[in-house]
C-alpha cells in the first residue's frame, strides 16, 4: 500500500512540475491534452496490468482506479465498504449510465452469456464460489484481468489465478442483452 501511495504521489508531483514549467503557449501545447491522456493510459496500464488502447474506455479504468482499496463489506454500497454486486451496480451506473440489479444472480439474468475467450472490456464475469449458485461478480478489464470487490476490498485480479480460474462460471455482456431487449420492444410496437 505504501508503494502505491508513493507511486501516486510521484505521478502527481511530476504532473505539477510540468504544469508549473509551461510559461508560453506554442504549437506543442495543442498536443498537451493528448499527451496527458497518453500518460494517463500508460500509468493505468502499468498499475492494472492491462494494455489500454486508443479505443479503451478511460472512464471505466478511472472509475476502477478510484475505488481500488475500498474495503469489502457485505451489503455495503459506499466508499466505507462495498460488496461485489454494489460495486458492479455503481460502476455500470457511473460509467455506462445503466441501472442494473443489486445481486450477482439477478445481474446474471440481465446478460447475454459470453465464453471466457470472447470477453471484452466492460463485460461481467460471474463465479460460483463454494456454491452451486452464482455468488460473485466482477468487471472484465482485458488481458484476463477483472476488477471486483473481494474479501480484501476492491481489487484487480487475473482470471488465470488458480482460485478464480477454479470458480469461474461464465462471462456476460450487458450491452448486447439490453440492445436485444430494446429491439424486442420496438418490434412489438410495430
Amino acid at each position: 500500500m505504501k508503494k502505491i501511495t508513493i507511486v501516486i504521489a510521484l505521478f502527481f508531483s511530476v504532473l505539477a512540475v510540468q504544469a508549473q514549467t509551461k510559461t508560453s503557449p506554442n504549437a506543442s501545447d495543442e498536443k498537451a491534452p493528448d499527451e496527458q491522456e497518453s500518460l494517463a493510459k500508460d500509468y493505468l496500464s502499468q498499475i492494472m496490468g492491462v494494455a489500454l488502447s486508443a479505443t479503451s474506455n478511460m472512464k471505466l479504468f478511472h472509475f476502477v482506479y478510484d475505488w481500488i482499496g475500498t474495503p469489502y463489506r457485505f451489503g455495503g454500497s459506499s466508499r466505507n465498504g462495498i460488496d461485489c454486486s454494489a460495486f458492479t451496480k455503481e460502476l455500470y451506473s457511473q460509467v455506462f449510465n445503466m441501472n442494473i440489479e443489486r445481486n450477482s444472480r439477478d445481474i446474471f439474468s440481465m446478460v447475454t452469456p459470453v465464453r471466457r475467450d470472447d470477453l471484452k472490456e466492460g463485460d461481467l464475469v460471474f463465479f460460483k464460489i463454494h456454491s452451486r449458485r452464482i455468488s460473485h461478480v466482477g468487471i472484465y478489464l482485458g488481458n484476463n484481468r477483472f476488477a471486483h470487490a473481494s474479501s480484501r476490498g476492491v481489487a484487480i485480479n487475473s482470471l488465470d489465478d488458480a482460485y478464480y480460474s477454479r470458480y469461474f462460471y461464465r462471462g456476460g455482456r450487458m450491452l448486447e442483452s439490453l440492445k436485444a431487449e430494446l429491439e424486442k420492444e420496438d418490434n412489438s410496437k410495430n
